[in-house]
Formats: structure tokens, sequence, C-alpha cells
């Protein structure tokens, strides 16, 4: 059996491990276009951050380890096009230009996606970065520790722009963030959770917060100085683009395989393509959702290793499939963590279900052990069934993992009242005796 994996960060080598560990005598050579596999961008923005210094922190396992395993890793070698009709790729060496084919059994395509660059005039001025790419982390830990870069311009509040946040605070720069949306991660939280997320950037008076804003041009003749907005024009001495990201999927495009608008290839829950003996997984790709019952792009590190885990074995014989995501994801907005789970008042809205919510402010943990705090929570619910369809929660230390509680309900079909008497831990110093869970679960009607 030859299997060859495109792409060798988070689904490609769990893949390429889970391959290799289920059939031994496997032939798998891993193609990578840069020189680095099987690390953590999700670590980029505490990096830049200054919450650690080495790259290391990064790095799940080396390529040594991998080769040591039997896998064959190939760093700076793009794969130019796919012919799945004669089961072969062409590939170049990026060290010399050199061109060349490999055929396989068995094809898996995990190469990412790429930061979007929106049409913004004199965007290629120094100082402007993208943060998806490990090099972005490097080359942007490079320009803001330099004293005279102090004023950042993050345009985009989605996951990496809030954590670009809370990065350049921790380095004491003045932060200043443009939104086109009017709310921040308008695509994963709805407005009560937003609301106050905002209210906790506006807190600070380094931060300025755009919302509702358009970004034309930058300014500058080499490197930027400042940025131009359909509503004014601001200093800028570093631009932070988070705008989202975009599928590397157009070297594929001739093959006819089937995806989305956005170029993400679309899979079903075994991992497979639309062509025959083609898998994929990732950021390239979409994944099953559990609740929508319909393939969504929900770009995640914790999705990207379970279905490229699930690829692995299939790649090597099985015939294993994946639950279906929930969306699952958590972020940290300065003092404040939020997390949200399975989908959103505006999922049920577009979806037509018959659905009720609550939202209710509550404690984290008793008033007489230090450290107690808001915590607020929403759950989305068939109104008639009472089961749990989705949950948001934020709140400061113990907000977070709480929305674990929420998908395990929802992975299991749970309903609020399941949820307003569900046995969970009190102690003073990390609940109440009535948890914020069981008061939410018990409060929807």
């Amino acid at each position: 059996m030859k299997i060859i994996i495109i792409g060798g960060v988070a689904a490609g080598m769990s893949a390429a491990s889970k391959a290799k560990r289920t059939l031994k005598d496997a032939e798998i050579t891993v193609y990578e276009k840069t020189d680095v596999i099987s690390w953590g961008a999700c670590g980029l923005p505490y990096y830049i951050g200054g919450f650690f210094q080495s790259t290391n922190n990064m790095m799940a396992r080396s390529i040594e380890k991998f080769r040591e395993s039997g896998i064959d890793v190939q760093i700076k070698h793009e794969v130019l096009s796919v012919d799945h009709i004669n089961k072969k790729i062409k590939i170049k060496k990026l060290v010399n230009g050199e061109i060349f084919e490999d055929s396989y059994d068995k094809l898996m395509i995990a190469t990412g996606a790429s930061a979007i660059i929106p049409p913004i005039k004199n965007v290629k001025l120094e100082n402007v970065f993208t943060l998806k790419e490990f090099q972005d982390g490097v080359d942007l830990k490079d320009a803001v520790s330099r004293e005279e870069n102090k004023n950042i311009v993050i345009i985009g509040a989605g996951y990496i722009g809030i954590e670009a946040i809370e990065a350049m605070h921790h380095l004491g720069k003045n932060v200043r963030v443009i939104q086109l949306d009017n709310r921040v991660l308008p695509e994963s939280f709805d407005k009560e959770i937003t609301d106050i997320m905002e209210n906790e950037i506006l807190s600070y008076q380094n931060i300025s917060l755009h919302l509702g804003e358009t970004v034309k041009e930058l300014k500058g003749e080499k490197q930027v100085k400042a940025v131009i907005t359909d509503k004014g024009i601001y200093e800028a001495d570093i631009i932070i683009i988070a705008t989202g990201i975009r599928p590397n999927t157009a070297f594929i495009k001739e093959t006819g395989i089937e995806m989305l608008k956005n170029g993400a290839i679309i899979i079903d829950k075994q991992g497979r393509s639309s062509i025959e003996d083609i898998y994929s997984a990732g950021d390239c790709a979409t994944v099953p959702h559990r609740v929508k019952n319909e393939n969504v792009y929900i770009p995640l590190a914790t999705t990207a290793n379970k279905i490229g885990r699930v690829v692995g074995e299939n790649l090597a014989g099985k015939n294993s499939s994946f639950f279906g995501t929930l969306g699952s994801a958590a972020v940290k907005v300065l003092n404040l963590e939020a997390g949200r789970t399975g989908i959103s008042e505006t999922d049920a809205k577009n979806m037509n279900i018959n659905y009720g919510v609550v939202f209710i402010k509550d404690k984290n943990q008793t008033n007489y052990y230090p450290g107690q705090e808001n915590i607020y929570i929403k759950l989305i619910y068939e109104k008639d069934s009472k089961v749990i369809l989705g949950g948001q929660i934020v709140g400061k230390k113990g907000a977070v993992l709480r929305i674990d509680v929420i998908a395990a309900a929802i992975h299991n079909k749970m309903t609020t009242e399941d949820l307003g008497m569900l046995d969970l831990c009190y102690a003073p110093p990390f609940a109440r005796t009535w948890d914020a869970l069981n008061i939410a679960g018990n409060a929807a009607k």
C-alpha cells in the first residue's frame, strides 16, 4: 500500500502516524511545502506576545521522529497538481526547482489554508503581517520587539484578531482594532455574549475598538505609517491582518473534486472526497456537523487532529467514522474567557428550528472564597423536546471549561432538564452547590 499525504501539519501528520501504526508495512510519504511540520498555529499569538520564547513549544513532534517511525517526510516540496485518473501527483522541489512525479494507491490532501488579504490599497507595504504560517509568527515577533513600533492596528476581530489584542497589550503596545462587522466574533457567538466581550475590550485605555468600519488604504512610502478607513485616519507602525482564511486547494481544481464555494473539499464521515481513494481533512476541508447534519467549514485544530486520525485508519484499510463536529471553540478576551459549542441562535433561526433560549447571569463559585466572578451562560434548545442544541459561556475563572459539559450534553442528546439536575462537582473554590450550568438548565422553559 502506497500512501501519499500532501501537507504535514495537524491533520496530515495525525493521519500519517495513525496509518503507519495501523498498517506497519505501508509506504507513507508526506510532502510539505514549508520546512516546518507537526506544529500548532494556535500558539502564534502567544508566541508573538511574549508569553513564551521558544518556537519549539509549538512543535508536537520532530521530522526525525517521524522518519524514525518509517514515515518519509519531504519538506520544501510543493505539490503542483493531482492526476486522479492515473493516480499520480506532480511535485516541485523548492530548493532547486526540480519537478518530478510520484504515484499513489491512496492520497490525502491536508494542505491547510492561507490568510485572506482584503483589497486594501498599498497592502504590500513593510510591517504589514498576517498570522497564519510559522514564519508569520517569527517575522511579526521580530517587528513588535522593536521599541519604535508602538502603534498596532489589527484588521479583523475573529479568533486570531481577538487573541492578537491580548498579545499586543501584553507587550505594552497601543492597540486599535478595526472590524468590518458591527460585532466581534459574529459567526461564533450571539450578541449577548459579544456585548460582554466588547465591553471588556473597551475598558482598557490603550485599546480602541472600531466596529462597522472598512479599511480602504494604508499610507506610507516604504513602511506603513497609517491606515485610512471610511471613517478616519489612524497612525500605525504595524498592521496585523486577521480577516479570515481560505483553503489551499487551487492546485486540485482541475480534478473536479467537489468543494464548497470557498474551495473547501467536501468530505464524508470517513474523510473521503468525491473522488475515489482521495481523502482530506484539516483547514482545507469541510467537517460533518453533528447538529446541522451537513458539511460545514469550521477550521479548528481539534477537529483536524480527530478527522486526521480517522483518515489515517481508513488509508490503512479500515472503515472508521468521525462522529461529527460541534464547532466547540474557546477564546481568551483579555481578562475574560469565552467558549461555544453546537449551534448558535442565529443558526437555529436559519435552520427553521422551533427553538428556545435561556440566558443567565450567575456566579462561578461561592462568595466566601476569594475569586467569585460573574458568569454568563446561554443555551439553545429544541422547544418541545428540550434537547440541548448549543451553548455559549463568557466569564472569568472557570468559564471555558464549563462549555465542555455542554458539548458532552449535546453529544449525548441531553435535555435542559438533564442539565439542571446533572451531578456536577462542588467545592467553595470551584462552584456553588447549584452550579451555574444547573441554574441555566433549570431556567429553560
